[in-house]
């Protein structure tokens, strides 16, 4: 009997492999499915219940020592990485500004990791965070629970939030298999350490597969398997799709015009986005783009729309869709991964890939999303050290994005001209990268989209064989 844990922990995940098909495919293969939850149990409410368990975990808070080793193994990772950009990036963003007693800490830890860093060090600092929270009653609660539930198999949706390192440690003692899936694109080449060791990976791509054993060495290549991803498999489902005259109506939109979609970051990258939305409407207004046109954004799912407010008022021509993703619960420390999307929202997403022209966004996974759909993209970093402005050039040179600026699949405008003169180019000539959009899409992700959740459901199932 093979029974399936499947730990999901935000809203990202619950899009991922809630609302793809992944459930009904791994129902269809295993006797029985659990849900380990970060989420609350409200959440899941269109699930069929029949085969799947959903249990909501606890929340673990780490205690100070145990933050401290996290810490130096993180810190140590970024240290051995660091001549890869992005590593060094979040290194240098990462040194405290102040001297509050943490910050001392976080120093202290960065002085010595300069000079000790390698993997065996890494390994040690994570040997004592995992021991330092072994006795905590979370930590047994899980494991406790797992004695309970006896899953012959433990799959982790996220590799990387702290708070989940006990319910891991948890299947490590239980000796349960337990793999884990690549978020995503940028995780392995600019992000820190993962929150422990796994038996196996899932990744998007051979790409991912490289860089995963480059940045973790010890990793043996057999356990590391490319399935693609189920972020993009809600494009190819039919209960998702939308007739493109109800997505005019819906968004009241011009159908005799051509539309831009603006795609927002979350206001942590994404302070220059109200500077660019105006640049583009300003452009609209004065008739400077040759194409007739109508602009719509399309706000981060991490927040809401209020830092906008200002540009709503004097651009009110703008349309906006405000992701329909719903606060499941209140008072949490991290509210944002509390947040799940609805099915409204997806069906307006792909409506919005399908049939706007072109998207204009800051360096963000949504320039593989329209890439899908053959649109044309262009990526605006307005900010740099020198203008005083946000400085998102930078993000230019992290790994994942390098190859994608290489590439040629998408434009950089780094000032109102140069987006006025790609935005033109973009309407005028839609296809002229069609070809470096492909390559890199076949480059991201290794396995079509259709039979995502298909593929590594089965993959789970054969993982203990």
């Amino acid at each position: 009997m093979k029974k399936l844990g499947i730990v999901i922990t935000d809203g990202v995940g619950f899009r991922n492999f809630i609302m793809s098909d992944f459930i009904n495919e791994a129902s269809q293969q295993f006797d029985s499915i659990i849900l380990y939850s970060g989420l609350p149990i409200s959440a899941f409410q269109t699930l069929p219940k029949s085969k799947i368990a959903i249990k909501e975990l606890d929340v673990f808070v780490e205690g100070k020592s145990t933050w401290f080793f996290r810490k130096w193994k993180e810190v140590a990772h970024l240290r051995q990485h660091q001549s890869f950009y992005g590593m060094k990036d979040n290194l240098v963003s990462g040194y405290p500004a102040n001297n509050s007693a943490r910050s001392i800490l976080v120093k202290i830890i960065y002085f010595f990791t300069h000079f000790i860093h390698s993997d065996t060090s890494i390994l040690i600092a994570e040997k004592i965070q995992f021991l330092s929270f072994s006795k905590n009653k979370i930590t047994q609660s899980y494991i406790q629970l797992l004695q309970e539930d006896k899953p012959t198999h433990v799959f982790f949706t996220h590799q990387r939030p702290p708070y989940l390192a006990p319910f891991l440690y948890a299947t490590q003692q239980l000796k349960i298999p337990a793999s884990t899936f690549i978020f995503s694109w940028d995780n392995l080449a600019s992000k820190g350490r993962m929150l422990g060791a796994f038996d196996y990976f899932l990744v998007w791509s051979h790409l991912m597969k490289e860089e995963l054993m480059y940045f973790y060495s010890n990793t043996r290549t057999e356990n590391v398997k490319v399935v693609g991803t189920p972020q993009f498999e809600p494009y190819v489902m039919s209960k998702y799709e939308t007739r493109v005259e109800d997505f005019y109506t819906k968004f009241k939109l011009d159908a005799h015009l051509k539309t831009i979609c603006y795609s927002c970051a979350d206001v942590s990258i994404g302070p220059n986005d109200p500077v660019v939305i105006r640049a583009i409407a300003n452009a609209i207004r004065k008739n400077a783009i040759t194409t007739k046109v109508q602009l719509i954004v399309r706000t981060s799912p991490a927040e809401d729309d209020s830092r906008f407010k200002a540009v709503r008022e004097e651009f009110p021509e703008i349309i906006w869709n405000v992701p329909k993703w719903i606060l499941t619960r209140e008072n949490h420390a991290e509210s944002w991964s509390q947040r799940v999307p609805s099915e409204d929202d997806i069906r307006d997403l792909r409506s919005l890939l399908e049939y706007v022209d072109l998207n204009i966004n800051m360096c963000s996974t949504m320039s593989l999303d329209f890439m899908l759909f053959d649109k044309p993209v262009i990526n605006t970093v307005f900010g740099n050290p020198e203008n005083g402005m946000y400085d998102d050039q930078r993000f230019l040179n992290f790994g994942h994005y390098k190859k994608v600026v290489d590439s040629q699949c998408v434009t950089i405008a780094k000032n109102e001209e140069e987006l006025l003169e790609q935005i033109n180019a973009a309407l005028s000539y839609p296809g002229e990268r069609t070809t470096q959009r492909k390559a890199m899409i076949d480059l991201q992700i290794s396995e079509s989209l259709k039979g995502s959740s298909k593929r590594i459901a089965t993959t789970l199932f054969h993982l203990n064989d």
